[in-house]
């Protein structure tokens, strides 16, 4: 008889994608152009080690405000703002996205944009309101968690055109332009004064509060970046104008204005969709 050759039966192990229960590798399906799903094992270096940086940035602003140097820690809160917004734009220039980036952007965040302002804040100010205080710092941050939640659970369903409730990035530079003018304009700011301290913890809970709002904030992301009216001009020449004559104020007024300017865009888009 004629030996016909079968099929090899499927190696046990290689089901187990090689996996020798001591090696750890990440193993993701990704699309291909042609939108057939294959199998990929490693992660992207580049959006990843921005994204790290950013983690690093969140780390040692908690550990400077645990040791009292707060200027340091906005510092370092303002530069993982700026890793936050590179790591995006860098995997989507190099083709580079991954659910693995997405999911790791996510704790980053939580930890930089939630933990580490709520820190600052409690180490500043609010440690002398004992569990109130604690309290107010910790609404803060799980308000932050959920609304990295949401927005994970959301994506490609909301309108790209809007933000639901502020962003975790800006709601931690609002804090932190709070307290970075508390700690220039001290003899407004008198921390022993229970009315300031009551103020600081009323204001950390709203911002948390902000973020799980279903307040729409314009995100910018369907402006033209190569041509724009004018007018955008003189506008930002007046904004930077603004923040250069003092920085902290600036930022401060600038992301509070941005804050309130949510209520007349969520009223607008109503508006526009009840004349439909």
């Amino acid at each position: 008889m004629t030996n016909i050759n079968k099929p090899e039966s499927p190696n046990p192990s290689d089901q187990n994608h090689g996996f020798d229960g001591i090696t750890f590798e990440v193993e993701e399906e990704e699309h291909t152009h042609e939108g057939q799903k294959v199998k990929r094992r490693g992660i992207y270096l580049w959006p990843n080690l921005i994204t790290t940086s950013a983690l690093l940035s969140g780390f040692y602003s908690i550990i400077a405000s645990m040791n009292g140097d707060y200027i340091q820690a906005i510092y370092a809160i303002f530069l993982a703002a700026l890793f936050d917004g590179l790591d995006g734009r860098v995997a989507r220039a190099i083709g580079a996205q991954s659910a693995f980036g997405e999911q790791f952007d996510s704790l980053s965040d939580l930890l930089a944009f939630g933990v580490a302002p709520a820190i600052l804040m409690y180490s500043w100010s609010l440690h002398d309101l004992g569990r109130i205080g604690l309290a107010a710092c910790f609404v803060y941050t799980a308000c932050a968690a959920f609304r990295l939640a949401r927005f994970n659970v959301q994506i490609g369903v909301v309108d790209k055109r809007y933000f639901i409730g502020v962003a975790s990035p800006l709601a931690a530079i609002i804090i932190i332009a709070w307290v970075w003018v508390g700690q220039d304009f001290t003899y407004i700011f008198d921390l022993k004064d229970k009315a300031i301290q009551a103020l600081n913890a009323a204001a950390i809970v709203a911002v948390g509060l902000l973020m799980i709002s279903n307040i729409k904030y314009y995100s910018f992301k369907t402006v033209d970046r190569k041509r724009v009216p004018f007018f955008v001009l003189p506008i930002a020449v007046f904004i930077l104008a603004a923040i250069t004559y003092n920085i902290p104020v600036g930022i401060l007024v600038i992301s509070i204005i941005y804050a309130i300017s949510g209520f007349v865009t969520t009223f607008l888009a109503r508006k526009n969709t009840m004349s439909e």
